[in-house]
Formats: C-alpha cells, sequence, structure tokens
C-alpha cells in the first residue's frame, strides 16, 4: 500500500517571499535578516517575527536555550545556513529522502508560516502578498515532487475574490490541500452565509482546508495569554491545542455547512487525536439536549452531528497518541491519520516504526490502510 505522511513541513529557502511577491508589493515581503552575532531572524518590516533555526526531530530541549542565547545576542552554535540540510528546503531533495522516512508520499506544511498570520492580521494587503508567496512556491513544490509531495496552501477567508485566485490556481497546479484558520473571520463564525461561497470554492475546486497548529487568530480573548513577549509558544495554546478546531468544526456541523456541501472534505492536522471520542459524544449529547431545552433545533439535520464529523473530518494521531486505541473509542470509525512532524523537534524521522512500536496498540500499515495513507488519500480527493 501507499504510506502518505499527513504532516511534514517544507522550510522556506532564504528570499522565498522575495522572489515570489508581486514586484510592487515587495517592501511587504517577509524576509530573513542576520544580526550583528549571526543570528537568523524572520522579520517583516524591520519587525522579529521570530527565529530562524534548523530543529532536530526529537531534539525539543535544546530549542529553549537557543531562543534564549540568540535574545542575549550571543552567536549561534553555527550559522542558519550552513546547518541547514538540502532535504528541509529542497522539495527535489525532500522526494528522494522520502525513501529513508520509510513513506512513500508527505503532505508539506509551510514551516515559517506558522508563525505570522496572526502578526499580519493588521494589514490585509500584507497578510495576503506573503500567503500569495508561498502558495506560488506551492506550484513548484507539487510539480518537483512528481506526485509525491503535496504542498499546502496558506488561505484566509478574508477576501473571497482573492481565495478565488488563489483556489484556481492551485488547482491548475494540482495542488489539493489549503491551510485556514479555525477562527471567525472578521467576526463572522465559519458557518455565516457571506462564506457559504468560500466553501463552495474549496468544492468546486476539489481543494480541502485544513486545520493546523500555528499563530492563527486566537480562541481566546488576549487577557488570558499572559506570558512574556519573548515565549516562543504561549502555555494557553499547548494545553489546549484542538479547541479551537473543535470549536470551528462545530460551528460548520450544527450549523448546516457540512450538510450543505456533502462534498467538502475537512482535515485536522497536529492539533492532537485524544479529544476526538470525548467531542464527539459532547457534540451529540449537546445539540440534542439544547434542542430539547430550547423547543428548536439550531438547524435541521437530517443526521446526527457526529456523522457528519465522520463523513467528512479526518485527524492527525501521534503515535504517542495510540490511536488503534482510539480508534475502539470511535466504535471502530476510521479517521484518523499517521504522522511524523518532520523536521520539527517535537516530530519523528522514523513515524512508521514508531507506530508500530506502542506495545499492544502497535499497528503497522498492513494493518491500518486507513491511518497510514487511505484517510490523508480521502483529503486528497481520491
Amino acid at each position: 500500500m501507499t504510506v502518505i505522511d499527513i504532516d511534514q513541513h517544507l522550510v522556506e529557502y532564504r528570499g522565498l517571499w522575495e522572489d515570489h511577491v508581486d514586484p510592487a508589493r515587495r517592501e511587504d515581503a517577509i524576509g530573513m535578516v542576520d544580526d550583528a552575532a549571526g543570528n537568523t531572524w524572520i522579520t517583516w518590516r524591520g519587525e522579529r517575527l521570530g527565529l530562524a533555526e534548523v530543529q532536530v526531530p526529537g531534539d525539543t530541549a535544546t530549542i529553549g536555550e537557543r531562543h534564549v542565547r540568540a535574545l542575549r545576542g550571543e552567536a549561534p552554535d553555527r550559522r542558519y545556513d550552513d546547518a541547514l540540510p538540502r532535504d528541509y528546503w529542497d522539495p527535489g531533495t525532500r522526494r528522494d529522502h522520502l525513501r529513508a522516512l520509510e513513506v512513500d508520499e508527505a503532505v508539506l506544511f509551510p514551516n515559517y508560516g506558522l508563525l505570522w498570520e496572526r502578526r499580519l492580521s493588521g494589514d490585509l494587503p500584507a497578510l495576503l502578498t506573503n500567503m500569495r508567496a508561498w502558495n506560488r512556491w506551492c506550484a513548484t513544490v507539487a510539480a518537483d515532487g512528481q506526485g509525491l509531495l503535496h504542498p499546502v496552501l496558506h488561505c484566509t477567508l478574508r477576501d473571497l475574490d482573492w481565495l478565488a485566485e488563489e483556489l484556481g490556481a492551485a488547482a491548475r497546479a494540482g495542488v489539493r490541500l489549503a491551510m485556514v484558520a479555525p477562527a471567525l473571520v472578521d467576526g463572522k463564525p465559519l458557518s455565516h452565509h457571506d462564506l457559504d461561497r468560500a466553501w463552495a470554492m474549496f468544492v468546486a475546486h476539489g481543494i480541502s482546508p485544513v486545520f493546523h497548529v500555528a499563530d492563527q487568530p486566537r480562541p481566546f480573548a488576549d487577557a488570558w495569554y499572559t506570558d512574556r513577549p519573548e515565549a516562543f509558544v504561549p502555555v494557553i495554546e499547548s494545553v489546549f491545542l484542538w479547541t479551537a478546531a473543535a470549536l470551528a468544526c462545530t460551528d460548520l456541523i450544527v450549523n448546516g455547512v457540512l450538510e450543505r456541501h456533502p462534498d467538502l472534505r475537512l482535515g485536522v492536522v497536529e492539533l492532537s487525536a485524544i479529544w476526538v471520542p470525548m467531542y464527539l459524544l459532547m457534540l451529540d449529547g449537546g445539540v440534542e439536549f439544547t434542542s430539547k431545552l430550547n423547543g428548536f433545533p439550531p438547524s435541521e439535520l437530517p443526521m446526527r452531528p457526529s456523522e457528519y464529523f465522520r463523513r467528512q473530518v479526518r485527524v492527525s494521531s501521534f503515535s504517542y497518541e495510540l490511536p488503534e486505541h482510539l480508534r475502539s473509542q470511535l466504535g471502530g470509525a476510521d479517521l484518523l491519520m499517521a504522522c511524523s512532524d518532520y523536521p520539527h523537534s517535537e516530530g519523528t524521522a522514523t513515524p512508521v516504526r514508531d507506530y508500530a512500536a506502542t506495545g499492544r496498540f502497535g499497528v503497522t500499515p498492513e494493518q491500518a490502510p486507513g491511518l497510514f495513507g487511505g484517510n490523508a488519500a480521502f483529503l486528497l480527493g481520491r
């Protein structure tokens, strides 16, 4: 069978945004700038968005130390460009590296693109400019990947004419996935009738929207995020990793979007999976209870809410979440997808072996074809 890794990342090379933005918007391009000590920073209009660094799967412990040293103005152990492996950023090399990772195909999310959507949200033209730069690069990645690499667009629903252009160009290039924020769109829920055109366009172009961990518009008020300004990831965001995706799925289901668009396929990636069994119980129970209490349902749905989730949503599950155990808690429903998060520090370079090495819940591609490829293929429109 074909093993598809639903979550890898392709590091943006130095100069990617400048190379792919419209020339008239070049001043809005995100860039990489070296400080006097030799540390490389992701910047926008002179503002630091984050440290550019080379992560190694399984080595999370040293990241914080490197960040603190860079903030103190100390020199890195190795300069960024010297330390960055070619397969981290070059699509052809990544394609050839899949064999070493023991997978056949890989879905590629942006890397530094996870840092800046919320930070740029106050300037919509700049946000769209830099998203489009990545999206143009996706066409090259898809071509160089020769059917084995599946780059993920970076999109917003804040400008539907812009979205139509992005999805049309992507479909022509063979790109089949798009990362969108599980968040309000200028104060409107994802189910708002003004956004129904967006969901129809995803279906028409054969592109599946995907929720993925990133610094996007937040599900909670900013006052809850009490970390120091230099913190890389807020504690609240980590503890409630899944909350925004669950909220967005609930909105799309109970307000009828998935009923109106039965061919819409939705992915949830790197936002954990252990919440899904309890969530589906609460989803059905909450809708049933409030419908009785209020005397009317939120919308007329011919199926139970959880049935829409099972029909149209697929969720990535790390090996340590024991996806086979989760599947039993889901009544045998085949919804989960294997992932490596390569080359991130919390990821792995041996995903297939990791899933097999979880004791009595160990599983192989032959035993779980949906987990290791079938459900990812579903999102890819196969």
